[in-house]
């Protein structure tokens, strides 16, 4: 197999990877808007934190999309931008979900 064929499948993984995670993680952030509302009602707290999530839910989607997106294109110009661009938006996503966990944490505590 030649190294462009090799390149083009991680390529193509990568994107496969970025979208199942991203699909799971918008799951997760609407379960957990969910149950964090439940608990937010009983305990009678005001936080931030389902507004942050679900702006990160919104940023899974978009990267699930352009990782979607790249995995339909034909054109190798356009698959590597939409996947950098899905790549960025997952990252800054996980992020944000890390700084999210530590809020609530700290809401609760």
């Amino acid at each position: 197999m030649s190294e462009k064929q090799v390149q083009k499948e991680l390529e193509a993984d990568i994107c496969v990877l970025v979208f199942s995670v991203s699909a799971a993680m918008v799951g997760v952030c609407l379960t957990v808007i969910g149950i964090f509302r439940l608990f937010t009602h009983v305990r009678e707290l005001q936080t931030y934190g389902d507004d942050l999530l679900a702006i990160d839910a919104g940023l899974f989607l978009i990267s699930c999309l352009l990782s979607y997106w790249a995995l339909r294109t034909r054109r190798r110009r356009r698959m590597r931008g939409l996947e950098l661009i899905a790549d960025v938006i997952f990252l800054i996503a996980l992020c944000l979900m890390a700084i999210i966990c530590g809020l609530i944490t700290y809401a609760l505590v």
